[in-house]
């Protein structure tokens, strides 16, 4: 981070960092301090209070009030896409490079703020420190990654070949108009800002929805933005309920392209929506089921780390969670063995404090899915360690749970549903092949992880998994860690819509279309 000279990034295993801690340990105090207020949203730089309110609660404790938050309207959401829609012309006007100088003071000036910023994501959706700061620190490196894509693409504007001397041809990639974001609770900082910073660098203006479990930090966010110097018109944040706000943002005809991260359900149902009188861009990243395979030929210690940080890391609340491990029967034993006792060990509790690992899932809503889960393992299989609510003292006015690691058979649902949960579950099978065939057979395909210390298993494992996002031996994470600039975020089959990554060389294009210019001189 910029105050420590530190960087966290999702493959930090553990910081040391003195000057970091204190400065958490600073915000942690100061946002507390805030906490409880009420809050508007903001069209044209304009604050407003919509339509009644939600009052967030902590998912660390029940008693701590986040604050309340306005609820936007429909009117509310026709008014911010109607200020982004007559901001665009001068914004998208503005040279790229002139654009590109204020994005990234905003880069600068989330990472300057960032503990602070960490500090309140940790008290809204529950994230530990190293979690929470990445989460940050991300969202300030998707504008400095994008803008530095612009600018080593020359603005995507380039001359073109010509049939007449007379004639002068470029082709240029340009803006489409006003940029929908409909962004998720689990990564309030990094899928808010990621998409919206792909498109205010590609020249258009944006309309940010976030999750009313995060929108504090959206709301924080949005400050640091204009604090930048982005312009009042071309960042609009309108915090609401999905089905008003979000469905507006969906339904109206001038937002000219949208990104949306969640659910299967919602995303399908948004991009088989979102086109009008005529096609749209529409990006969704809507989750994953998460297979691990271990073969004979791996290290097992480094296999059990990596699925450990990847099953209960964020209480698994990440769509690029670990969910499911098939593991050769040589190591079969050895593996779950050693996870089991790796999980057992595992620090639960108040994300804030400095040795915790695993916070609360969000809310009671995840609580009964756990229950669910647990019983299914239960009636069908078997509870390796953990399953059950974590009530012992100041942890009951919370939403805790244990990490948990299931044996079920290979016909039970937990294969196939994304649980969003510190929850997997571990089977024993014959081959590679046979791992393979178990991992790619899901709707989703977002990520996936290999330990294998045998190249031409590795090689096979690359060519055959269906996934746009794969690591191979990786401690830091079997199945999660990604980050802009080194690895893309995108998922095949139903886990997205695009095929091209956050945080890849692919991804800013999209926020732009294609014009030929052909100019006749004489």
């Amino acid at each position: 981070m910029a105050d420590s000279g530190f960087r966290v990034t999702y493959a930090t295993m553990t910081a040391d960092n003195e000057q970091l801690h204190a400065a958490y340990d600073t915000a942690v105090a100061a946002v507390r301090s805030r906490l409880g207020a009420d809050h508007g949203f903001f069209v044209d730089g304009e604050e407003r209070f919509g339509e009644g309110w939600h009052e967030e609660r902590s998912p660390i404790d029940h008693d701590v009030v986040i604050g309340r938050f306005a609820q936007g309207g429909r009117q509310d959401a026709v008014d911010a896409v109607a200020a982004a829609r007559r901001f665009f012309p001068t914004w998208s006007a503005i040279p790229w490079q002139d654009r590109l100088a204020v994005l990234r003071k905003a880069g600068d000036v989330i990472s300057e703020r960032g503990p602070e910023l960490a500090a309140t994501v940790g008290f809204e959706v529950g994230k530990n420190r190293l979690e929470a700061l990445g989460d940050v620190e991300e969202a300030a490196e998707f504008f400095r990654y994008y803008c530095r894509e612009m600018e080593e693409n020359d603005g995507f504007g380039r001359p073109m070949q010509r049939l007449d001397d007379r004639e002068i041809t470029r082709d240029e990639l340009r803006p489409f108009g006003v940029w929908g974001v409909i962004s998720p609770f689990n990564y309030p900082a990094a899928l808010a800002i990621g998409p919206a910073a792909a498109a205010l660098v590609a020249g258009n203006t944006v309309v940010i929805k976030p999750s009313n479990a995060g929108a504090l930090t959206a709301l924080s966010l949005y400050r640091a933005l204009r604090d930048a110097g982005v312009p009042a018109g071309a960042v609009q944040v309108v915090t609401g309920a999905g089905e008003v706000v979000g469905a507006e943002l969906v339904a109206h005809p001038d937002v000219a392209g949208l990104t949306f991260t969640g659910s299967y359900d919602v995303g399908m149902q948004i991009y088989r929506s979102f086109a009008g009188p005529f096609p749209k861009p529409v990006i969704c990243e809507m989750g994953g089921k998460n297979p691990v395979i271990v073969t004979a030929r791996a290290d097992v210690d480094k296999a059990t780390d990596g699925v450990l940080r990847s099953a209960f890391g964020f209480g698994g609340q990440k769509c690029s969670a670990a969910s499911r491990a098939y593991v050769e029967r040589p190591v079969f034993d050895a593996f779950l063995e050693l996870l089991t006792e790796k999980a057992a060990g595992i620090v639960a509790g108040d994300p804030l404090r400095r040795d915790t690992y695993l916070g609360p899932v969000i809310d009671e809503r995840a609580v009964a899915r756990f229950e669910e889960a647990v019983a299914e393992a239960r009636a069908n299989g078997r509870v390796v360690v953990g399953g059950s609510r974590l009530t012992e003292g100041e942890l009951a006015r919370g939403t805790y749970v244990q990490p948990t690691v299931v044996t079920v058979p290979l016909d039970s649902w937990l294969w196939k549903r994304e649980l969003f949960l510190p929850l997997v579950a571990v089977a024993p099978v014959d081959s590679l092949d046979q791992g393979l065939e178990l991992a790619n057979d899901t709707e989703y395909g977002l990520t996936a992880g290999l330990y294998s210390e045998d190249r031409s298993e590795i090689d096979r494992f690359l060519d055959g998994i269906e996934a746009g996002v794969v690591y191979v031996n990786r401690r830091a994470g079997a199945t999660t860690g990604a980050w802009p600039a080194v690895q893309p975020f995108g998922g095949w089959k139903g886990s997205g819509t695009n095929g091209k990554g956050g945080g890849g060389p692919y991804y800013l294009t999209q926020y732009l279309r294609e014009q030929s210019r052909t100019v006749v001189e004489g």
